[in-house]
């Protein structure tokens, strides 16, 4: 009864997410939609595969894959016509375009080649297909930066899944571990704990490594009186968490336990002070004005944080030069970092939802700096 109810109102979403997505199609005054993007083809129609095409108009549902596929399709989208297509795309969409008689078809321009775009503009021509290709951006992004209540749940259990990964993780990195080695125990717990793969790749990063924001694990060993800078995530249902904690163990350098403060306190005043209606780059300016008083403005290169949902990186955009709003329903990080080259660096990462104009927190794992 459970999974009925479940899938009852994935439906549901499903039906109220298209009816948006055909709003703004008909604002753009477009016959029909070309979706490419794999978070985005999921969000509507339910299509997990690796490989596919949802077309959108105002009539028709259609989800176009290979042999792979098709079965998986008919079950996982029972509310689209499932087509069965060979070969590339501009094999067979001219064709399917003139039968339906769309003359203007908007497509994603972030995630369509150039070299997919043209071939179709050529097939479309040698046949004598009147279609005006009319590239967009963001258009379902924008639907899936306000997360519906069930999206919510995945979310939130993915975050429960990487705080309690983090502690199984300060329990394990001690000095003669190496980053792989502590890296790839946690990749294990979240993936016998129920994480579906993991959403990147998991950052262990010690010593003067950890000034580098996006460090590989290597097969460094960890050793006493260095930082360890973690970064992992977890995905359930589809649905990503994002977090960072940097550890300090023993007579690590003072200035590292200095930033250490001035982070946390950026991250808390933004955590505390951000709020619905607020831009983007309003949000970012909370912590970042902190981090420059203290005089580390120059080492704090990334904005404060990003969207998480289907992907770990979605909108909301929060950095200095943002245009996005916020509201209530989206999901986003809040993370601000100090990194010393030489020396190492500090982040620290938490996901917060807004709801009733303010953040509520997310990931609940220790800020402490002990092993």
């Amino acid at each position: 009864m459970t999974n009925r109810i479940a899938e009852g109102t994935m439906r549901k979403s499903g039906i109220k997410r298209l009816r948006k997505l055909r709003n703004a199609i008909a604002e753009r005054e477009l016959d029909a939609f070309l979706i490419s993007q794999p978070e985005n083809l999921r969000y509507l129609s339910g299509f997990t595969g690796s490989s596919g095409w949802l077309l959108i108009s105002e009539k028709n549902t259609i989800l176009a894959t290979d042999f792979r596929y098709v079965e998986q399709a008919k079950g996982e989208s029972p509310d689209c016509e499932i087509v069965q297509i060979k070969r590339e795309l501009s094999d067979w969409l001219p064709d399917l375009v003139s039968d339906l008689r769309w003359h203007k078809l908007g497509f994603e321009a972030n995630s369509t080649s150039y070299n997919t775009y043209h071939k179709l503009s050529e097939a479309a021509k040698t046949r004598q297909v009147n279609l005006a290709l009319v590239p967009t951006t963001g258009i379902v992004e924008q639907l899936r930066s306000i997360k519906e209540p069930e999206e919510l749940e995945f979310i939130k259990k993915a975050a429960a899944l990487v705080d309690t990964a983090f502690e199984q993780a300060k329990a394990l990195i001690r000095p003669g571990i190496t980053e792989k080695e502590a890296a790839w125990e946690i990749e294990k717990f979240l993936r016998q704990e129920g994480s579906e793969g993991i959403p990147f790749e998991i950052i262990v990063a010690s010593g003067t490594k950890s000034a580098l924001p996006h460090a590989r694990p290597t097969g460094k060993t960890i050793r006493s009186a260095e930082p360890v800078l973690i970064d992992m995530g977890a995905r359930i249902s589809g649905y990503c968490s994002d977090l960072s904690r940097t550890l300090l163990l023993g007579d690590t350098d003072k200035i590292l336990w200095e930033i250490h403060d001035i982070v946390l306190k950026a991250q808390t005043t933004a955590i505390e002070r951000v709020e619905s209606g607020m831009a983007a780059s309003q949000a970012d300016r909370l912590a970042r004005s902190i981090v420059e008083e203290a005089g580390y403005g120059d080492a704090f290169g990334h904005g404060l944080g990003h969207g998480v949902g289907l992907a770990v990186h979605e909108l909301p955009t929060l950095g200095p030069n943002s245009s996005d709003s916020l509201t209530d329903g989206m999901v986003f990080t809040i993370e601000p970092g100090i990194y010393l080259a030489g020396q190492g660096g500090v982040r620290i990462e938490d996901m917060v939802v807004l709801e009733n104009g303010k953040a509520r927190v997310l990931t609940k794992a220790k800020k402490d700096l002990s092993f």
